[in-house]
């Protein structure tokens, strides 16, 4: 496979200096695919699906993931050549493999936010090379992603905390979750159509509001890590669990379960 030229040099150096970017249109082609790809998940809860609102709440929040090999939609746009292309070149990779999908669903009505976070802690991987695409397919406003610009380059990372009870998903030397508005942080964020996508690396804290507008906000995420990826042992199950992965620190991880899905030639 060939190098596709869809990052432009100013856009890769961007995300290197902050961790996030937006790339418009880049999911363009797959929208409709991706949107029955949501319906048949949410129809069909994979087993690591989870309701992220709480009794007596309005509206709902979805999410699931893990399920891009019974759900061809979502494998397919894992492994267009385009996708995989940008991945490579804002990571600066010769191999780019799909670590895993997420579907994130907000219901109009829903007040709950996504708090902040990185996921590089929640996950069995670590390296530099790592790029997440987060696709809305609906259009947002005040519901798009928003990133705290220059956060993957912090000495420690932020503490994993579960989402509902806010409670630490594991112990360690973490730095507390932090409120970038209060503090004053940089923080990006843009308006955008269905198949833009904003690519930002697995250490850019982040998070979104809630869906307060009268449509839904479907989102669909991939994660794909490069050259340097290696597993990484820690505290406790990570999210995903990959359960059976069979790995030992810095092992790269197995291509049967995390296809390579880009190889620079």
């Amino acid at each position: 496979m060939d190098r596709i030229p869809t990052v432009p040099a100013q856009t890769a150096a961007d995300f290197a200096r902050d961790g996030a970017v937006v790339l418009r249109a880049l999911f363009t082609d797959h929208v409709e695919a991706l949107r029955d790809g949501i319906a048949r998940n949410m129809a069909v809860p994979g087993p690591h699906a989870a309701e992220n609102t709480v009794a007596g709440e309005a509206g709902r929040f979805f999410d699931d993931y893990v399920n891009w090999s019974r759900i061809p939609e979502f494998e397919a746009a894992a492994r267009d050549a385009s996708v995989a292309g940008a991945a490579a070149a804002l990571m600066g990779a010769d191999t780019v493999q799909l670590f895993h999908d997420h579907v994130l669903v907000k219901e109009p009505g829903t007040a709950r936010p996504t708090p902040w976070h990185q996921d590089g802690p929640y996950y069995f991987v670590g390296g530099r090379q790592t790029v997440s695409f987060w696709v809305p397919l609906d259009p947002v406003r005040d519901a798009t992603l928003r990133l705290v610009a220059g956060s993957h380059l912090w000495e420690k990372p932020v503490l994993p905390t579960r989402w509902l009870s806010e409670q630490a998903f594991f112990t360690g030397d973490y730095l507390p979750v932090p409120d970038p508005d209060a503090e004053g942080m940089r923080v990006l964020e843009w308006e955008m159509e269905p198949g833009d996508a904003v690519a930002f690396s697995f250490d850019t804290v982040h998070g979104a509001r809630g869906n307060t507008a009268t449509g839904r906000r479907r989102a669909f995420s991939l994660r794909y890590v490069g050259d340097d990826a290696r597993y990484v042992e820690r505290p406790g199950p990570t999210s995903p669990p990959f359960p059976g992965h069979g790995h030992a620190p810095g092992d790269r991880l197995r291509e049967d379960w995390f296809p390579i899905v880009w190889r620079t030639t």
